[in-house]
């Protein structure tokens, strides 16, 4: 069949857990198919819980300290708008090896570059907060389905509440389903795949600005899940006992402090609904592929770029917090040479692991200086995945705050820069919510990990590495 084409479906913040058959109580029946029918992975991991630094991170197969998108490029404190021409990406280089590549949706990875600047043709189906010189289309398209976009104002909805201000943070979205900007993303993407099935090999990314806050959901998929079914997030018990103070000082900063529980459930409920009307968006993708034929020599990959509070941890959104809720993600992956057939894959993995693995795929040579590694022995069924994956945080909208991870399948240590240190024992504790750090049954488990976390970051060229490991030295 010669290479295979390759579809990447990359969501925004979706939770890992929304895709565990034993996790949160949502049909994703398109992507449960892709399962059903590839490999699962069950202890995949985002590099950053940032959208710009993980984006840069999945484009490179670097880590944020190596690409320097450090934190978000639309904000006045972005300590870089944009990631450097010069960095090699899997964009250039499958379209050096001769793919077309195509882009839709959200891109998030610079304020001046574009996707053209990396290897791929632009669609469209952006959004005007990441990129306004980008967005095109989504308000003539409304218009085809009889609505203004100017006079859509969401129903019930639900505002985090600080300094005066409000934030939206969710509601009803007053038009169809067809009409919202996750299926004008489809329907740019069943576009492109009748073009590019003549013109194999071909790679098509497709990039969802959902289940994101704010959750403006459409109905009926609004309405889909009841607030009061749904059981709480175990982490849910949080009391920030023995934990860095800027998690309970955070929930001041989002404005959530004063939500009460029928708002945090009717969030919850929100969140579940947009993620469903986001799996059917992606049913009509894969129904596509089929139509055209191409099903079967087609890599189809769907991840997110990190998580989602969504109350866990009594938190919103994202933040200077390294728990699973954010940096554990989605991963399923089938078609052409892989093992699948509803198999499980418990092995530590990468989100930036997904760069090497795409060019291994079109036989497209991969840098030697990267941080990532080909997902292909796994994907075929052999060994080769990581006994460790770290993470790293840099600081948000809010300023530089540093953050570095080591995570085993066993246990998470967090170096806090500012504060106490976090150690939690999954296996015992897997929502996180003891800190251990200071436990004497834990002495040896903490200087293991101190020195695995403090020979990564000397090993990848951290910046704060000297400063760093002198105190998980304990000088």
């Amino acid at each position: 069949m010669g290479r295979p084409n390759v579809l990447l479906l990359l969501t925004d913040q979706e939770r890992h857990d929304l895709v565990d058959p034993d996790g949160v109580p949502v049909e994703t029946d398109a992507i449960d198919g892709l399962a059903a029918d590839g490999v699962r992975f069950t202890h995949a991991f985002t590099p950053i819980s940032i959208c710009s630094s993980a984006r840069a991170s999945l484009l490179t197969g670097l880590y944020p300290h190596n690409h320097g998108i450090l934190n978000n490029v639309h904000e006045p404190d972005a300590v870089r708008a944009d990631l450097p021409a010069d960095v090699p990406t899997f964009g250039t280089a499958l379209r050096d090896a001769g793919y077309r590549n195509a882009y839709v949706g959200k891109w998030h990875v610079g304020r001046t570059a574009t996707p053209e600047d990396f290897g791929f043709d632009y669609l469209g189906g952006s959004d005007d907060h990441h990129d306004a010189h980008l967005s095109a289309g989504l308000d003539s398209y409304q218009r085809d389905h009889g609505i203004d976009p100017d006079e859509i104002e969401p129903r019930d909805p639900v505002y985090a509440e600080f300094d005066g201000s409000r934030d939206l943070l969710g509601g009803t979205l007053p038009i169809p389903p067809e009409a919202t900007r996750s299926a004008f993303n489809a329907e740019l993407t069943l576009g492109r795949l009748e073009q590019l099935a003549h013109e194999e090999p071909f790679f098509h990314r497709v990039d969802f600005q959902g289940p994101h806050h704010p959750y403006l959901v459409p109905e009926p998929y609004a309405s889909m899940y009841d607030p009061d079914a749904l059981p709480p997030w175990p982490s849910d018990a949080e009391t920030f006992d023995g934990k860095p103070r800027v998690q309970e000082r955070y929930r001041q900063y989002r404005g959530v402090e004063g939500l009460s529980r029928d708002e945090w459930d009717r969030l919850r409920a929100l969140y579940l609904g947009f993620m469903h009307h986001i799996d059917d968006q992606i049913a009509r993708v894969l129904a596509k592929l089929d139509a055209l034929g191409v099903a079967q020599n087609t890599l189809v990959v769907h991840a997110s770029d990190h998580g989602d509070f969504t109350g866990g941890h009594r938190q919103w959104n994202k933040g200077p917090m390294m728990y699973d809720d954010t940096y554990r993600i989605p991963l399923v992956v089938r078609g052409p040479g892989v093992a699948g057939d509803g198999r499980v894959c418990d092995d530590l993995v990468s989100l930036m692991d997904l760069m090497p693995t795409f060019l291994d795929a079109a036989d497209a040579s991969v840098p030697d200086d990267i941080d990532a590694r080909s997902l292909w022995p796994l994907l075929r069924g052999e060994d080769g995945g990581r006994d460790a994956v770290f993470g790293e945080y840099h600081g948000d909208e809010m300023g530089l705050y540093s953050q570095r991870m080591v995570r085993t399948k066993r246990y998470k240590y967090v170096f806090n820069a500012p504060d106490t240190d976090e150690l939690y024992d999954l296996d015992a504790d897997p929502h996180e919510l003891q800190n251990l750090v200071d436990h004497p049954d834990y002495g040896d488990v903490r200087s293991r990990l101190r020195d695995r976390l403090a020979g990564w970051m000397d090993a990848t060229d951290d910046p704060i590495a000297e400063f760093t490991t002198r105190h998980l030295a304990g000088e």
